[in-house]
């Protein structure tokens, strides 16, 4: 008879092969039976002989977390929304983006060249003036101003700086 560690590592591994064969279908059956040695078994196939005590259970999909985007951000951009109204004006504009792109934060970009745009800005602001940051419904700054985005972002939650990244950026690793 084997040992108890020995039968465990043989269920988790019959387990694993279990669940990852039933990955392709949200869910799958898979029988949990003792054999002829009294040993527990789990399998995805009805078993023949002598199985004893047989259960059938049920194994859904795999339901780890597979999101890239941080939680504090998911959680700031359902609350606060940004929009960054723009127009190609030049080192401002691209400032603007590229805080927002530094902190890895989604926005959504107003482009007030397009007429239906420009009144929004105008409706918005009383002005045509860009860039424009919009958190949220209430928080609004006109013109780029960085300490003062900033803050407006900490104070609707958004991290200071993006997750780490686990690959270095353009670098071709598959070469070396």
């Amino acid at each position: 008879m084997p040992t108890r560690p020995a039968a465990l590592a043989s269920l988790f591994g019959m387990l694993a092969f279990a669940l990852a064969a039933g990955s392709a279908a949200q869910e799958r059956q898979v029988y949990r039976y003792l054999d002829a040695d009294g040993r527990v078994v789990y399998s995805d196939r009805v078993p023949t002989g002598e199985a004893k005590d047989l259960q059938t259970k049920r194994v859904y999909g795999n339901t780890i977390e597979t999101n890239d985007t941080p939680y504090a951000v998911r959680y700031a951009s359902e609350r606060y929304p940004v929009t960054l109204y723009t127009f190609p004006c030049g080192e401002a504009c691209d400032s603007a983006a590229a805080l927002l792109n530094r902190r890895g934060i989604p926005f959504a970009t107003v482009d007030v060249e397009d007429a239906n745009n420009a009144e929004k800005l105008k409706q918005l602001t009383g002005e045509m003036e860009a860039p424009v940051l919009q958190v949220g419904d209430k928080l609004i700054a006109k013109g780029f101003n960085e300490a003062k985005w900033s803050a407006m972002l900490d104070q609707a939650g958004y991290p200071k700086a993006p997750a780490r990244r686990t690959a270095d950026a353009g670098r071709n690793t598959a070469s070396r």
